[in-house]
């Protein structure tokens, strides 16, 4: 039984550290036609020119008969068995009609930060375009634990320049070899073939390791993201497609606008990314009502902001992005539903899942979209924080007041309810008081000890015949009564 258990958390843990395949699509092949002005490979009757001063790395999979070729001053030919070059003997080649001059092209501008030059899968037999769960455009670039792929038996030349200068791997295939070890890769980089593979200011490092945290591992681009997007969307800076939605979400690591949902997680320690995105697939995006619906959830770094601005520190969480291929007013509503859906479940089971808060976001072709998330929490601490700006704002404008003269304020002397004998003041002097009051004229000094006039006889016809009062009314005339 206790082998079993070790078995099974082995299992765990080689599923933790399962990294995704990249595999780069361009080659620079001899018999490739793209690769050519005229789009298609040479044939026999041609003049082949390939540019003086550009370096090229070139793979020749079968014999090639030769009329003419002009060859680059720094290049190499990569020959597969039973290829070569044979001189042209002036004979008829089907294939060709009339021979032409053809030119090899560029590849330099083939850089490593285009996403459309790379394809994802988790394992290298899965290497499909397409399917239900997609990359932030970041992360259709090979981050830091993937594993790279060259096809094999292709030629290649990729621009590596970097912003951050070291680009992480887990490790590179090409030309039928893996390098997992810094220091295989360090002797092949060594070799004739590298320079001409690799040209620019970024250089790789491989590990050999798996991203070790099983609630997941930052992609590692985000320096890189601008060159994401400029490669992306072009050098001239051409603008993102015009989405069909109000608002439009902003996912971090995307570089366009989306219509349809993102769901934030905050996680604990007992998180764990792959059994929660299994659950997502199989709970929600496995149901046909979902059938539209396409998720990508990784790990990202989330910026702090306070009053709506952006902080140096930044937080991990996990972003889930969700689109639907739904269009006019029902755009993003699949992913809308998906996302609610999602957030029911993080209610009920939310705990017991690793996951301590979440946050929905929602952009649809309705007019009635919302934006929705547990935060009354932060809700309340925004509350507190601006209630404290504001009472200090208010005192430091009134000390500012005080300083300039334009307020003043006067002290307030309270009566000492403390001290013994000297906090008992005795009464003022009768010299002291204010003014007489004709309704209430009652002699200073009775000679009766203090409280005696408490508990006098206080009848009326004392009071009038002990005190006499008289006063002057205006609106009583004797006269009038006399008549």
């Amino acid at each position: 039984m206790k082998s079993l258990f070790f078995l099974l958390g082995c299992l765990q843990l080689l599923a933790a550290a399962v990294a995704v395949y990249k595999q780069w699509l361009p080659n620079t092949n001899f018999e490739t036609a793209s690769n050519w002005d005229k789009g298609r490979a040479p044939c026999a009757s041609d003049v082949i020119h390939f540019e003086r001063d550009k370096v090229v790395s070139v793979f020749v999979k079968s014999p090639h008969p030769v009329k003419d070729m002009y060859l680059p001053l720094d290049g190499e030919f990569i020959l597969a068995s039973g290829a070569g070059f044979a001189a042209f003997d002036g004979s008829w080649d089907p294939g060709c009609d009339s021979g032409s001059a053809i030119s090899f092209g560029d590849a330099d501008g083939l850089a490593w930060f285009d996403p459309a030059l790379w394809q994802t899968a988790a394992s290298p037999g899965e290497l499909q375009p397409g399917g239900r769960i997609f990359a932030v455009d970041e992360e259709r670039v090979p981050c830091q634990y993937d594993d790279v792929i060259f096809q094999p038996e292709t030629s290649f030349r990729v621009n590596v320049d970097s912003s951050q200068g070291m680009i992480h791997l887990r490790s590179i295939s090409l030309m039928g070899q893996t390098f997992s070890s810094p220091t295989a890769w360090a002797e092949y980089l060594r070799g004739p073939s590298a320079p001409r593979q690799f040209h620019g200011n970024g250089t790789f490092q491989v590990s050999g390791a798996g991203c070790p945290d099983k609630s997941g591992c930052i992609c590692g681009n985000t320096q890189d993201g601008p060159r994401v997007c400029a490669a992306l969307l072009g050098s001239a800076g051409r603008p993102c497609p015009a989405p069909t939605c109000r608002s439009p979400l902003q996912p971090l690591g995307h570089c366009c606008g989306v219509c349809g949902a993102t769901v934030c997680l905050e996680f604990t320690p007992d998180f764990d990314l792959q059994k929660y995105q299994d659950r997502l697939v199989q709970a929600f995006l496995s149901l046909p009502e979902y059938a539209g619906v396409q998720m990508a959830i990784s790990k990202v770094l989330k910026a702090q902001t306070f009053l709506g601005v952006a902080l140096r520190s930044s937080t991990p969480v996990i972003q889930i992005v969700l689109i639907d291929d739904r269009t006019g007013l029902q755009t993003g509503t699949a992913a809308e539903q998906m996302a609610a859906d999602i957030m029911s479940d993080i209610a009920q089971h939310g705990e017991a899942l690793g996951i301590s808060s979440s946050k929905m976001e929602v952009a649809t072709g309705s007019i009635f979209s919302a934006q929705t998330g547990i935060s009354t929490s932060r809700k309340i601490l925004t509350g507190t924080v601006l209630s404290l700006l504001f009472s200090l704002l208010l005192l430091g404008g009134m000390l500012f007041l005080y300083k300039r003269g334009t307020l003043r304020l006067r002290a307030v002397r309270l009566p000492r309810l403390w001290g013994g004998a000297q906090g008992l003041a005795s009464p003022e002097p009768a010299s002291s008081k204010g003014f007489d009051n004709p309704m209430f004229d009652v002699p200073t000094d009775t000679g009766e000890p203090p409280g005696a006039a408490f508990f006098e006889d206080t009848r009326p016809e004392t009071a009038l015949k002990d005190n006499q009062v008289f006063y002057l009314n205006p609106l009583y005339d004797e006269s009038e009564v006399d008549t």
